[in-house]
Parts: structure tokens; C-alpha cells; sequence
């Protein structure tokens, strides 16, 4: 699910009979359920919402999931070779692991 920019995913408790869900890609916890679809839909809307609320009243800036940075660690080698392959074509690290990974998401279809 999608609202305002968050992406939500939830889970069905057979035991309980409700549906659980939390907000994805944030350190801030945000946390949803409903019995129906309908009402975790809107459980999800109202938690995002009230989120967004809080913060502009503690003047806080709502945390933005997948923020576009991320570190990833690399054994020296694979890091060099990568360096190496970036500036034979004229590119940036960071423009080869975004080609790279587009290229891996665009084969796996």
C-alpha cells in the first residue's frame, strides 16, 4: 500500500483475525491494523497522517522513506575493480551502482 509517499505492507494473524501492518523504509516506527481490508486501508491513511501531524507539532521533519542514500560495504578488491570499471566509462561510483542495480532489477523483469 501507498499513501503520501510511505509504503505500508501487512500481514494477516490467523489467530487474532486481524490484519497487522507497519509503515516500510523508516526508523521511526509506524504501525496500522484492521479486521477488513477497508479498514487497514484507512488504519494505514490515519497512522500516516497522525505521523505527519505530530511532527509538524514537535516542529520535527517527517522522516522520508528511501531517501536515495544507503552505504554499502564491499570487500577493497570488488571496491577497486568496481573504481577501475566506473572510469573507463567516464563514470561516477556512485552512477555505476545505480546503472548496475537498475540493470539487475530491469533482467529480473
Amino acid at each position: 500500500m501507498t499513501y503520501k509517499g510511505y509504503e505500508g505492507i501487512a500481514e494477516f494473524d490467523e489467530d487474532a483475525h486481524i490484519f497487522s501492518g507497519e509503515v516500510l523504509g523508516l526508523k521511526d516506527v509506524i504501525t496500522f491494523q484492521g479486521e477488513t481490508v477497508s479498514e487497514l486501508e484507512q488504519a494505514f491513511h490515519d497512522s500516516v497522517d497522525d505521523y505527519l501531524q505530530w511532527c509538524k507539532e514537535d516542529g520535527v521533519a517527517p522522516e522520508k522513506p528511501y531517501s536515495g542514500h544507503f552505504i554499502v560495504r564491499f570487500d577493497p578488491d570488488l571496491h577497486r575493480r568496481v573504481a577501475e570499471a566506473a572510469g573507463k566509462k567516464k563514470m561516477s561510483v556512485n552512477k555505476f551502482m545505480e546503472k548496475a542495480a537498475e540493470d539487475e532489477l530491469r533482467m529480473q523483469g
